[in-house]
């Protein structure tokens, strides 16, 4: 199980966008929320100057995966969403299963991914970033 994490990040002075595609389940969230901001056709496929800092934090919020955060200037930690100190386990019709809240997991080899935010979890087996879901559900057509 490899943990290495990839982000992107994009800006428009005020507020930078960060992306982390593993994490990503490809809800559309983004796209249906901010059409004119997250366009998969085009490069760069985020162009946070397109919206104000407050439409993308809204936004940013509402993202199922946890895949999407920000920072805003000055600040050096990044955030997704109001912190909780419960922790939520939601199934998602014929999709992941996603867990909200604070969150050690620990590989196979040892190594550990601390989370604080949400986490997709594969239900379908057809991920091809196990045990997190990349939205190949879709794909086979996975009831649950």
């Amino acid at each position: 199980m490899e943990f290495k994490e990839i982000s992107k990040e994009y800006t428009n002075g005020n507020l930078t966008v960060i992306w982390k595609p593993k994490l990503c389940i490809h809800a559309a969230e983004c796209v249906n929320s901010l059409p004119k901001v997250y366009n998969p056709n085009e490069k760069p496929w985020i162009k946070a100057e397109n919206a104000t800092p407050e439409e993308l934090m809204a936004q940013i919020k509402k993202c199922p995966s946890g895949a999407l955060s920000y920072r805003q200037k000055g600040d050096e930690q990044e955030k997704i969403s109001d912190s909780s100190s419960t922790t939520k386990v939601e199934v998602v019709k014929n999709g992941p299963l996603l867990v909200h809240g604070d969150l050690n997991l620990s590989s196979q080899k040892g190594e550990e991914n601390l989370t604080n935010k949400v986490s997709a979890f594969c239900r379908c087996g057809a991920s091809g970033n196990k045990p997190f879901c990349d939205g190949s559900h879709q794909k086979t057509n996975f009831e649950g």
